[in-house]
């Protein structure tokens, strides 16, 4: 298994992490099969989405925020309800292909840690 760690800048954010996986599965010496990219944490999640325009990141944290936002009255005393919701909406785990040691996304696709409650330093689970 592969420990990418980041430290996010900010509550929100949406990071392409590509080339980490791609050096992940060079590293772990994959060549056919599938790759797991993996959050281990509560507040933050893993997902696939369009890469060509980075208005659709703004565009999914605008609209999340929209639907759960931070000031609502939540029973969690740690302040972070939201990021917690947001990170159930998104997921913790993606898969990808991997074909002749490179992952294989849509022409479009990448693959992002999405940080939800932030800044804070994370880890991304690669196997």
């Amino acid at each position: 298994m592969h420990i990418y760690q980041l430290e996010t800048k900010g509550r929100d954010a949406m990071i392409n992490i590509d080339h980490p996986v791609q050096k992940a599965v060079e590293d772990l010496g994959i060549k056919d099969g599938i790759v797991t990219v993996y959050c281990p944490h509560s507040t933050a999640g893993v997902t696939i989405n369009e890469s060509d325009d980075p208005a659709v990141q703004k565009d999914i944290i605008r609209r999340l925020n929209d639907l759960v936002p931070l000031n609502l009255e939540y029973g969690h005393a740690e302040g972070n309800s939201d990021a917690h919701i947001k990170a159930a909406l998104i997921g913790s785990s993606v898969q990808v292909p991997v074909v002749k040691g490179q992952i294989r996304l849509g022409r479009w696709q990448a693959i992002y840690f999405c940080e939800f409650d932030g800044p804070r330093k994370r880890e991304i689970w690669i196997k």
